[in-house]
This record gives structure tokens, sequence and C-alpha cells, in this order.
């Protein structure tokens, strides 16, 4: 695997073991951010946090970085109601700018891609 390619893959797996342990130090964000139609939010935040972490973990191990990068897009395509909830409304979310909230929903395809790559060949 390339420097490059190895460097971005520890990156990934940083952001998502992060971002799944901030679901479990700060679940009122993520309340918010739920859309009010899911049921048991904070079990769903718990369990998003959950596969976060996990995946983020299994990137790292070179006999699980395929299926983890494949895990992360269904992961990704899971929570983006949330962004799509946030952006449609982003008038509940005034302490955030109003273009990062757009923002995040072309990210999300970002990471989509970035995942992507680390399903290409078996690290």
């Amino acid at each position: 695997m390339s420097n490059i390619k190895s460097i971005f893959k520890w990156l990934l797996a940083i952001a998502f073991v992060l971002a799944g342990a901030n679901h479990f130090i700060n679940p009122a964000f993520y309340l918010k951010i739920m859309p009010p139609v899911l049921p048991a939010p904070l079990f769903l935040i718990y369990l998003s946090g959950f596969f976060e972490i996990a995946l983020g973990v299994l990137l790292l191990i070179p006999k699980f970085t395929r299926s983890a990068a494949w895990g992360i897009i269904a992961l990704l395509i899971a929570v983006y109601p949330a962004n799509i909830y946030m952006a449609l409304n982003a008038n509940l979310f005034p302490e955030f700018n109003q273009a990062l909230v757009y923002l995040r929903l072309p990210l999300q395809f970002v990471m989509i891609a970035w995942a992507f790559w680390h399903t290409k060949t078996a690290e």
C-alpha cells in the first residue's frame, strides 16, 4: 500500500473512532439532529457511535480493512438522513453556520469515496 493511502486510512480510522467516541461524550448534540421520525433516538446514537468506533479500529486491521470500509460506507448512508434533516431545518441550529450545515451534505459523499478507496485492494 502506498504511504499516502496508508496515511489516509489512518486519518479515516482516527476520524471515525473520535466521532464515535463523541456519540458517547456528547449525545445531546446528536439527539438534537436526529430526525424525530426515528424510534429510540438515544439507542440509535449509541449504536452508531459503537459502529463508528468498531469500524474505525477494524479499518486498521489488514484482514478486515475491506469489510470495514464497506461498513463505513453503509454507516455513512445510514446517518445521511440526519444531515438532510439538519439542512432542511437549519433554523433549528442557529449555533451552526448555515453554509456549514449545507456543506455537510456533499461532504458525506467525499467521505464515502474516501472509504471506497479502501475497498479496492486487500491491505
